[in-house]
């Protein structure tokens, strides 16, 4: 199955799942998924809290093993970027906004290399176009939920990935910072060929965004047209 983006020729399939179950305590989480992502779609994955939307994304990055199944992705695990909930890093640890950034290097340039040129005005790129620079110097922990999150997304963006996995990245941003942060991963897929994927609990304000949604419900994944999901709620 490919997907078609804005009607015209299919995208070729950056990832394959085929008949994938993931269990918990022997209990499935998604079961029978099958689905095939294009490259440079962007594409929102909604559903309820608990519908196993994290547990997909972790399964595409390969953190989770499935109990059935495969995924399938000519990609290296550095052409992934990742940006977990903000809660997923230590608010205690004492590490600075910017170093939060480099982090996202490491996997290309190790933790050791001294930065080049090229690296270093890469972060400082991404810091300002973030809005980040001011928040350089601060400890994780000084930072507000919403900036937390600013800079795990510049941690994803700095290695300037193929995919970017995303699970709920602006649910601690107000309204106008949410948007401006959606804006750009819209931009990154639509005119830089970036593929992203966005857990994202309010269909709401994604559903303008995408051709295409994929519904996460009680362990199901369904693809489905943006526009069928006018007026629907998800609880």
């Amino acid at each position: 199955m490919s997907m078609e983006m804005g009607g015209g020729a299919p995208n070729r399939s950056i990832i394959a799942i085929d008949h994938l179950f993931v269990s918990y305590d022997k209990a499935d989480i998604l079961h029978d998924v099958s689905l095939e992502i294009p490259e440079g779609v962007f594409l929102p994955l909604v559903g309820p809290n608990g519908s196993g939307k994290t547990t997909l994304l972790r399964a595409i990055l390969g953190l989770i093993k499935p109990r059935k199944g495969k995924i399938e992705t000519a990609l290296e695990r550095s052409e992934f970027g990742y940006v977990p909930q903000n809660r997923a890093i230590d608010p205690l640890y004492p590490v600075t906004t910017r170093q939060i950034l480099l982090m996202g290097l490491y996997p290309k340039t190790g933790p050791w290399r001294r930065l080049g040129n090229f690296e270093k005005e890469r972060v400082h790129g991404v810091m300002e176009d973030l809005q980040l620079t001011e928040h350089a110097d601060k400890t994780f922990g000084e930072l507000s939920g919403g900036t937390k999150q600013k800079a795990l997304i510049g941690r994803a963006l700095v290695s300037d990935p193929q995919v970017l996995v995303l699970d709920e990245p602006t649910s601690d941003l107000d309204e106008k910072s949410g948007r401006e942060v959606l804006g750009r991963l819209l931009n990154l897929s639509k005119n830089h060929g970036k593929t992203v994927l966005i857990a994202h609990h309010g269909v709401e304000t994604v559903k303008h965004l995408a051709t295409r949604l994929c519904l996460v419900k009680h362990g199901t994944v369904l693809l489905v047209d943006a526009e069928g999901m006018l007026g629907e709620q998800i609880p």
